[in-house]
C-alpha cells in the first residue's frame, strides 16, 4: 500500500499554536524561576543504596529515618522491590560520613536485620552547584552550536526559527518538572539534552523540504509552500516519533524508579518536539517572512577588461 501525501492545513492554525506555545513557555519560565525540585545531584546530600532479602517496607524505612532526625528523606525502589535508594540532605556540621552511616544502619536494621548497604555516597553542596553550572553551560554551548550549524546550512532566518523551536521544547520539558514538582537530577538533565538533539533533527528535516520546495514551487505563496513541506514530511515525523516513543514508554514502565525521570522527560520532550517541528519551527519561518530569495545562491561573474 502506497502512502499518499496528506493535505492538512497546518498553517491555518499557526497563530493559535503560537499563542498557546507562548503562554505555555511563560508558565514554564515562571515555574522554573519559582523553584525546581532539585535532586541531591544539584543540592548536595547523601545517596544510599541498600538491599534486603525480601520486599522492602518503604513506609517503615521513611518513618524510621524521620524519627531518627533525618529530614527531607526520599526513599524509593530501584531495579526490584528489595533494592532501595535513599536520598538524604547534606551532612550537618559536626557530623561525619561514618556517624551518619552508623545512624542509618541502625534504622535500616530495625526494618530488616539482613539489610546490606551497597553504596553510601556524600555529595557536598559546592559539588552540586558546580554540576548545575556545568549543565547550564553544556546547554548554552549546544544551542550556540545549533545556531551556527543551521545558519551555515539554511541562512539566519531558519537558524533563528530552529533555536526558538528548540528552546520551546527545553522550556516546556523542564517546566513540566517544575510545575508538578518532579525531581530534577542529572539523568533528567541528560534526557533534556537528548530532547534538544531530537527536536533539532526533526526541525532540520522539515527545513530541508521547505528549502527544496521554495526552489521547485516558484509560483506558490510562502504559506502554501510551508504547508506542503510539513505534509510531505508528516509520514517520516510520525514513524520516527512513534518508534522512539515505543522505546521510551517501555523504559518508563519497566525501567524502574532509577530511570523514571529520564524516561518521563523524554516522553514529554518527544511529544513537544514533534509539535514544535510542525507548528513552531514552520510558523517562525513565516513570521520572519521567508522568501525564495533566501535560498538563491548569488554568483559573481568575472568580467574581463577590454584592452
Amino acid at each position: 500500500m502506497q502512502w499518499r501525501t496528506p493535505n492538512f492545513n497546518f498553517v491555518k492554525w499557526r497563530r493559535v499554536a503560537m499563542i498557546g506555545s507562548s503562554v505555555a513557555n511563560l508558565v514554564a519560565i515562571a515555574a522554573i524561576v519559582y523553584g525546581m525540585n532539585y535532586g541531591v545531584d544539584f543540592t548536595g546530600g547523601v545517596v544510599v543504596e541498600a538491599k534486603y532479602s525480601g520486599p522492602a517496607n518503604l513506609d517503615a524505612i521513611r518513618t524510621g529515618l524521620e524519627a531518627s532526625g533525618f529530614q527531607s528523606v526520599q526513599v524509593q525502589n530501584f531495579g526490584s522491590t528489595s533494592d532501595v535508594m535513599i536520598r538524604l540532605p547534606p551532612i550537618k556540621e559536626g557530623s561525619t560520613v561514618a556517624s551518619v552511616q552508623d545512624q542509618l544502619l541502625t534504622v535500616l536494621r530495625a526494618t530488616g536485620p539482613d539489610v546490606e548497604v551497597k553504596r553510601l555516597e556524600s555529595i557536598g553542596p559546592q559539588v552540586g552547584e558546580d554540576l548545575a553550572q556545568q549543565g547550564i553551560l553544556a546547554m548554552v554551548f549546544a544551542l550556540a552550536m545549533v545556531f551556527i550549524y543551521v545558519m551555515v546550512r539554511f541562512r539566519w532566518k531558519l537558524a533563528l526559527g530552529a533555536i526558538v523551536a528548540t528552546l520551546h521544547d527545553v522550556l516546556i520539558t523542564a517546566g513540566a518538572f517544575a510545575v508538578f514538582r518532579w525531581q530534577f537530577d542529572l539523568t533528567v538533565l541528560g534526557s533534556i539534552l537528548a530532547v534538544l538533539g531530537y527536536s533539532l533533527n526533526d526541525t532540520i528535516v522539515i527545513y530541508d523540504r521547505i528549502r527544496d520546495n521554495f526552489r521547485l514551487m516558484r509560483r506558490g505563496t510562502p504559506e502554501a509552500i510551508v504547508n506542503a513541506s510539513v505534509n510531505q514530511t508528516l509520514s517520516r515525523t510520525i514513524i520516527t516519533g512513534g518508534t522512539t516513543m515505543l522505546t521510551v514508554v517501555a523504559l518508563f514502565i519497566f525501567g524502574g524508579d532509577a530511570l523514571w525521570g529520564f524516561a518521563l522527560a523524554l516522553i514529554i520532550g518527544i511529544t513537544v518536539g514533534t509539535y514544535s517541528s510542525v507548528y513552531v519551527a514552520s510558523s517562525m519561518a513565516l513570521v520572519l517572512k521567508i522568501s525564495p530569495q533566501d535560498f538563491v545562491e548569488t554568483k559573481t561573474e568575472r568580467v574581463d577588461e577590454l584592452p
